[in-house]
């Protein structure tokens, strides 16, 4: 099991910036990425970003946030930040952290953990 504690939602102005992380606890030597999503009102969950947490830490994000987010990894990969820039009111969600996991035996598991969420609000 995975447990993720958010941080660092809140309220700001169009342009302005904020600051996302996740602490990931537990069985974290499962984790093969580590992620954000987000759910905005009477809307579906969407990808913001994910990163690998071995090898070259290869990164993904969705079109609508390329150039103005950024994510990496902290305390020995076991947190997760989102830096959030340029934030439009479009970027308004619930933000939602994830944990992909593999257990390799008896066989191969991938499962998910997820977040309570951090709510993020941009005003015009």
């Amino acid at each position: 099991q995975v447990q993720l504690v958010e941080s660092g939602g809140g309220t700001v102005q169009a342009g302005g910036s904020l600051r996302l992380s996740c602490a990931a606890s537990g069985s974290v030597s499962e984790i093969i990425s580590l992620g954000w999503y987000r759910q905005g009102p009477g809307s579906g969950r969407e990808l913001v970003a994910i990163i690998m947490t071995s090898g070259s830490g290869r990164t993904t994000y969705a079109d609508s946030v390329k150039g103005r987010f950024g994510i990496s990894l902290e305390n020995a990969r076991n947190t997760v930040v989102l830096q959030m820039d340029s934030l439009k009111p479009e970027d308004t969600a619930t933000y939602i952290c994830n944990a992909a996991t593999l257990v390799k035996t008896p066989a191969p598991t991938f499962k998910d953990f997820w977040g309570q969420g951090t709510p993020v609000t941009v005003s015009a």
